[in-house]
């Protein structure tokens, strides 16, 4: 049995000439996939449109109901970065609802990929950051409540801190939320995960993997968790548009080995999603996030996961 790949063709959607979030990279991602031989179409997983009351788990109705219906102030509108169309509002729910079924098939099968999500700047009644609604945080609250799982760790190493995923686990004991991000980098108002990790501007490869294994099996031990929720994002890259650290394609390569490695090699389910990558090289952005699946791939052989 293959790796699970979670993938729906509406994870794009239309957005003005010339804007800087790549939309595309999630299309090219799936046909990237598909001809590097990584995954089949058979492996995929196509996900449903969430109901509206799990939006609600965690954000505020009347925030959902403005974003679902095109009627948000204009100032929250630019606070999110994207604008408004029915088209990117249903891509936006069809991504939560990949992440619910990412984590579900992680619980199912050991391990398990979205070709999206990581949205964690978005918060329980506004959006930022170019994130909507939280899919990681609706995704621990998803398991929870279906009771497939009672504690998650997010494991989140996208360059930027996971503000808003933040706030809504403060004083919930269930879900633990680390965060491992440029110091200097967004958002400039940093919020307090149960811990978070500032790096220095232009950290390089072992020095970043080496900071890395100084928490993560510590923090596998401790928390215990049912499943983990890993931000795999591409942007700690040294060519990354938004980024400021310096990792090479070898250093993210290693990066994935070494969470998901770790995170199988003691027994704990990952749910993975893709997380933030800027670049308008769309060819080398693809290939650094296509690394996430290609670990995962071979992990799946390799520990027989399903």
């Amino acid at each position: 049995m293959p790796l699970p790949i979670v993938h729906h063709p509406d994870y794009v959607a239309p957005l003005p000439p010339g804007h800087r979030f790549p939309m595309q990279k999630f299309s090219q991602l799936y046909s990237y996939l598909l001809r590097q031989g990584i995954a089949t179409a058979e492996q995929i997983h196509v996900p449903r449109l969430p109901p509206r009351e799990v939006l609600e788990w965690l954000h505020e109705g009347e925030y959902v109901d403005g974003y679902l219906t095109g009627t948000l102030p204009e100032k929250a509108q630019r606070r999110i970065g994207l604008p408004w169309s029915a088209e990117l509002a249903r891509r936006t729910c069809l991504a939560v609802g990949g992440t619910l079924l990412t984590a579900e098939l992680a619980l199912e099968q050991g391990l398990a990929c979205n070709t999206v999500g990581g949205t964690h700047h978005a918060f329980p009644g506004f959006g930022s950051g170019f994130c909507i609604f939280n899919d990681l945080a609706i995704a621990a609250r998803f398991v929870q409540k279906r009771g497939l799982a009672r504690r998650v760790l997010i494991v989140d190493l996208d360059v930027h801190q996971g503000d808003g995923t933040a706030v809504m686990f403060q004083g919930d004991e269930t879900v633990f939320t680390f965060s491992m991000h440029c110091g200097v980098n967004f958002p400039s108002r940093k919020q307090v995960s149960d811990l978070d990790v500032s790096l220095r501007e232009g950290m390089e490869d072992d020095e970043y993997l080496q900071t890395l294994a100084q928490y993560l099996p510590d923090l596998l031990s401790q928390v215990k968790p049912d499943l983990v929720l890993y931000d795999a994002g591409v942007d700690p890259h040294v060519g990354d548009r938004l980024g400021k650290l310096a990792l090479t394609d070898t250093g993210i390569f290693r990066r994935e080995m070494q969470v998901l490695g770790t995170c199988l090699g003691a027994g704990y389910p990952v749910a993975c999603v893709i997380g933030g990558g800027y670049s308008t090289d769309f060819a080398a952005l693809t290939y650094r996030h296509s690394l996430l699946h290609r670990v995962a791939s071979d992990l799946f052989r390799q520990y027989r996961l399903g």
